[in-house]
C-alpha cells in the first residue's frame, strides 16, 4: 500500500500503544518514520516491530537526525515535544497531538501556524486498552484499542485538510453524556 509514499513523519512520544499504532500504519502506507523511545529495550521492540521503514532513537537525537529532510507529519504527546521540530515541518504539515492536550494549547499552536497553512490538532484518548484504569465503561460498552486512536490521529493529519484547532476525544463517548433517542432510530414510540 502506498497512501503515505514520499510523507515523512515523526512519531515523538515515549513509543508507546498508541505510538507504535501510527508508526505501523505509516509505515504499512509507505512513508519513511522516525520514532522515539525513551529507552533501550522500547527502542529495540519499536524497531522490531517497525521494520527497516522506520529509525527509532532517544528523543533528544531527533532533530539532529532529520539530516537535510523535512518532515510531512509530526506526532507528538505535547508542544513542547513538537516545537523544537517546527522549523523542519514543511509548509502545509500538520501536527497531532496524541494524548488529552488542553483545548488552548491545540488552538494557540493553530493560530501560531496557521500563515504556514499547517494544521494544529489532537486525539483525546481515554478508555483504551490495555491501560484502561476505569471504574466503568464508556457508552459504547467497550474498551477501545491503540489502532482506534491511531486512525483518528492519521486522519486528523493526512484527510481533514480544512481542519486546525481541533480536539477530538476517542473515548467510546465517556467524555459526553449519550442518550438513547427513540425517534432516531425509526422507532415511533406508541
Amino acid at each position: 500500500m502506498t497512501k503515505y509514499a514520499r510523507t515523512r513523519a515523526a512519531v515523538i512520544g515515549e513509543a508507546d500503544d498508541i505510538s507504535l499504532a501510527i508508526a505501523k500504519r505509516l509505515v504499512e502506507g509507505g512513508a519513511k518514520v522516525l520514532l522515539t523511545a525513551d529507552t533501550a529495550d522500547k527502542r529495540a521492540y519499536a524497531a522490531a516491530e517497525l521494520g527497516s521503514a522506520a529509525h527509532v532513537f532517544p528523543p533528544a537525537e531527533i532533530p539532529a537526525r532529520l539530516g537535510d529532510d523535512g518532515l510531512d507529519l509530526v506526532f507528538a504527546d505535547a508542544v513542547a515535544d513538537a516545537r523544537p521540530l517546527l522549523p523542519r515541518l514543511r509548509d502545509g504539515g500538520a501536527i497531532v497531538f496524541t494524548t488529552p492536550a488542553s483545548a488552548a494549547g491545540v488552538e494557540a499552536l493553530a493560530a501560531e501556524l496557521a500563515d504556514r497553512s499547517i494544521r494544529v490538532n489532537a486525539v483525546a484518548p481515554g478508555c483504551i486498552a490495555p491501560g484502561g484504569a476505569t471504574t466503568q465503561l464508556p457508552p459504547l460498552g467497550r474498551l477501545g484499542s491503540a489502532e482506534e486512536v491511531a486512525r483518528v490521529a492519521l486522519f486528523l493529519a493526512t484527510e481533514a485538510t480544512f481542519t486546525t484547532g481541533a480536539r477530538i476525544p476517542v473515548d467510546g463517548g465517556l467524555g459526553r453524556p449519550v442518550t438513547h433517542n427513540p425517534t432516531s432510530a425509526g422507532e415511533t414510540g406508541a
